[in-house]
């Protein structure tokens, strides 16, 4: 596959070719340090090799470490057993949201980041879609906005989104999340935004799926690994989080000092409900 690479990627692949030990014990960063190269190069060329991201690659490198060390099948893994104890849960787990928060931030766009930015800071409204463990996302990517005074709704009511989109026009901002890039009561909303002449944003896995035909943006997360015990819609939140947080910082950015204003008055207003009351009241 070499020449098919930049030089770049082939210093990648031939460090984990000759020392696939070595490679395993670094982190995506320490890769791209010990290659000379970003940590986007290496992202790619994990994809580039078959792995959804560099977690698996880094995987695959402990596994084919463990086989030549014993001449025996590799029995490396980081999925939750059934019967693992709490300690190694927390360990793999916290392993996990490391290398997944790691892989989306080096593959992310950033130039598709700050158009959407761009777009949201000088929107009438903004509409996010987003259905079950998206919708989760959707619900906090929406909250974050009207705690700064944006004008923000999210939602999960695929007919109430349709509902919702068809109102839109040139000037607003709708937002997709769907992991997968083809749930259809996420894309259906977009797609009649997109034709009311709003500025569309997807957030997904799978930039090649068919929510990107309505987007005018793709923010691309990582296609986290799955597991029994890890399916996909707890592995994509963690990705997708860290998008909807990099959104909302920019637009706090450019939007300081009425943002400040307004997420202050939103704090006066709800601390009497943070404050504890007295006994028998």
């Amino acid at each position: 596959m070499a020449p098919s690479m930049t030089r770049s990627m082939q210093r990648v692949a031939e460090a984990v070719a000759g020392d696939p030990a070595g490679c395993a014990q670094l982190t995506v960063t320490g890769l791209a340090e010990r290659t000379g190269t970003s940590e986007a190069t290496v992202v790619r060329t994990s994809r580039l090799l078959g792995y959804p991201g560099y977690r698996d690659l880094r995987l695959a490198l402990a596994g084919l470490a463990a086989q030549q060390e014993s001449g025996a099948a590799p029995a490396v893994t980081a999925d939750i057993a059934v019967d693992d104890p709490m300690p190694d849960v927390v360990a793999k787990l916290a392993l996990d949201e490391r290398q997944t928060l790691a892989d989306t931030a080096a593959a992310l766009d950033v130039a598709q980041v700050e158009a959407a930015v761009a777009a949201m800071v000088s929107a009438r409204r903004i509409d996010v879609y987003g259905v079950g463990a998206s919708g989760l996302v959707s619900q906090d990517l929406a909250q974050k906005l009207l705690r700064i005074g944006m004008v923000a709704h999210s939602h999960a009511d695929p007919h109430l989104a349709v509902t919702n989109a068809v109102q839109m026009q040139a000037g607003d901002v709708a937002v997709a999340i769907t992991h997968s890039g083809r749930t259809v009561d996420v894309i259906e909303p977009l797609r009649v935004a997109f034709d009311q002449g709003a500025t569309t944003i997807a957030i997904t896995g799978r930039p090649d799926g068919e929510v990107a035909q309505y987007a005018d943006h793709v923010l691309t997360t990582s296609t986290a690994r799955e597991s029994e015990l890890r399916p996909a819609a707890m592995s994509s939140r963690t990705s997708q989080l860290l998008v909807v947080d990099c959104l909302f910082i920019g637009v706090a950015q450019r939007t300081y000092e009425t943002a400040a204003h307004a997420l202050s008055a939103s704090y006066e207003a709800l601390a009497h409900r943070h404050s504890p009351r007295p006994r028998g009241r």
